[in-house]
């Protein structure tokens, strides 16, 4: 009997493999907790949070460079009053 060849007609195997593919599908959203009805909305938020992290990542990345800039800005300012002898007092 393990030897024997099945014979499924292309439609009929195809419905088989969707519905094992829904279960599967269901059966992983279960797993991570998506199974509910709120699955949709959590999804929704967790991209809305990716999103955001995204944008803070970019606003902590230029705040970073600017205040590097005004630092050295603020440095060779000072070098050149301590070169010019500005607010030495002479």
């Amino acid at each position: 009997m393990a030897d024997q060849m099945i014979q499924i007609p292309r439609d009929e195997l195809e419905t088989i493999m969707k519905e094992a593919a829904k279960e599967g599908a269901k059966a992983a959203l279960a797993e991570v907790g998506l199974s509910d009805e709120d699955a949709g909305k959590d999804i929704k938020e967790l991209r809305n949070l990716i999103d955001s992290w995204r944008s803070s990542k970019k606003i902590i990345g230029s705040t970073i460079i600017k205040m590097a800039t005004t630092g050295v800005l603020i440095f060779v300012a000072a070098a050149v009053a301590m070169k010019m002898g500005i607010g030495s007092g002479e």
